[in-house]
């Protein structure tokens, strides 16, 4: 019986985006450009702080491991997103569908924590300057980023576990354009009320955690930066926001698609393509538009040319 049910549903069918052929059509331009904006806008900020020894530092060590997650991020579900908009039967594998699933929940519950790593590397540079150097050394950093590579993996495989063996024997086609677990799990042939408050804890205690310690962080930082110099807490309040604005951007849509009660099939596409589309291009934008050492390390580049 269970070799019949994962032979009937071996794959499965994406509704995409919309049900409009020719609107679909249209998004294709739209979507690769912005693919590959992402792509080159974060392998760039990659290349550029491995190259330049004055961002040899923890804080950009640490960008550069976020502009590394955002392309894996990115190039997991938009290539195929893309590819799907010029195809009618938009299908995926079971192997393919486990693999984007694995592979989403690796990447976006690294990049959670080292939005956290990121945020204590703000910490000791503005609340204890005097032993940054001490702090954040290079054993440190590297240990904190392999940290958020762990967990991010064990969260993954966690999902993977939870629904490996969900038989699938009934309809399947999912209103989506990735393997999202909520809309597979509603296309398994048995109760899972229980399965799916596993899982919601799994990934609400991940996010609800790194969230919170980013509050904490964050607000422990501008409450210090009160108290500084004008031109200090300037600099420092520069940098912060550029952080706050990008865990605003990561975090928005995760909170709003599995914490409101409400789900709007259009709403919840919007916030997936942002989420997944959208925020690994606005990341590396957010820190060259507002840094001054990226900024200088471009100009450099481009003068030695």
């Amino acid at each position: 019986m269970e070799d019949s049910n994962r032979t009937v549903s071996s794959e499965f069918i994406f509704q995409g985006l919309c049900s409009s052929r020719q609107l679909e059509i249209f998004l294709l331009l739209p979507f690769s450009i912005l693919y590959l904006m992402a792509v080159v806008g974060n392998l760039f900020v990659v290349i550029l702080i491995i190259i330049d020894h004055h961002l040899h530092s923890p804080m950009y060590f640490l960008l550069a491991n976020l502009s590394f997650i955002d392309f894996c991020l990115s190039s997991v579900t938009t290539p195929k997103l893309t590819i799907d908009l010029l195809k009618e039967n938009k299908t995926i594998s079971f192997v393919g569908y486990m693999r984007q699933i694995v592979c989403v929940h690796f990447f976006a519950g690294g990049e959670m924590v080292l939005l956290v790593t990121m945020a204590y590397d703000r910490y000791v540079a503005i609340c204890r300057p005097l032993h940054y150097s001490s702090i954040m050394d290079r054993q440190k950093c590297i240990w904190l980023v392999v940290i958020s590579w762990i967990v991010g993996f064990v969260h993954a495989i966690s999902q993977m576990l939870l629904i490996l063996d969900l038989p699938f024997c009934g309809p399947r086609v999912i209103d989506s354009f990735f393997c999202d677990i909520p809309l597979v799990m509603k296309l398994a042939c048995m109760n899972t009320d229980t399965l799916e408050i596993l899982i919601n804890a799994d990934s609400g205690i991940l996010a609800t955690t790194c969230f919170i310690l980013l509050l904490i962080s964050y607000t422990y930082i501008l409450l210090t930066v009160q108290h500084r110099s004008k031109d200090g807490s300037s600099k420092a309040l520069s940098t912060c926001t550029s952080h706050i604005i990008v865990v605003l951007l990561f975090f928005g849509p995760i909170i709003f698609i599995y914490l409101w009660p409400v789900s709007i099939t259009w709403v919840d596409k919007f916030l997936a393509v942002f989420y997944s589309v959208i925020t690994p291009l606005l990341n590396p934008a957010i820190y060259t538009l507002r840094n001054k050492d990226i900024k200088n390390a471009i100009k450099k580049l481009i003068s030695h040319k």
